[in-house]
């Protein structure tokens, strides 16, 4: 019940040869045909997409919009380096103490 069963593999049922290889027939200039001149073709249809017309009030919103997100990633972006800048001005002030503290512990020995 708990023991794998291996699937066995058949034999072959006679000797296997590998396919006949035919040989490849050579075209010459005189029987090489060129292709067929392609039809000519209907003009495309055209869209019936709307098209994109800027208008004014468009134009400003764009441009409005486009500040508004120039501005709100330049806030994220100064607010992430502020960030840095505390926290590495807040390590330098902790090894200063930590420095000075140790400094007085060899000086009390």
């Amino acid at each position: 019940m708990f023991r794998p069963k291996v699937p066995t593999n058949p034999t072959p049922t006679g000797v296997v040869t590998p396919p006949a290889i035919e040989p490849t027939a050579v075209i010459t200039h005189a029987q090489y045909a060129p292709p067929p001149a392609p039809m000519p073709t209907a003009p495309a249809p055209a869209s019936t997409r709307p098209t994109v017309q800027l208008t004014p009030g468009a134009l400003v919103a764009l441009v409005g919009g486009g500040t508004a997100v120039v501005l709100v990633v330049g806030a994220v972006l100064v607010s992430m380096l502020l960030a840095v800048a505390v926290t590495a001005a807040s390590l330098a002030i902790c090894a200063l103490v930590i420095r000075s503290l140790m400094a007085s512990e060899r000086k009390r020995r």
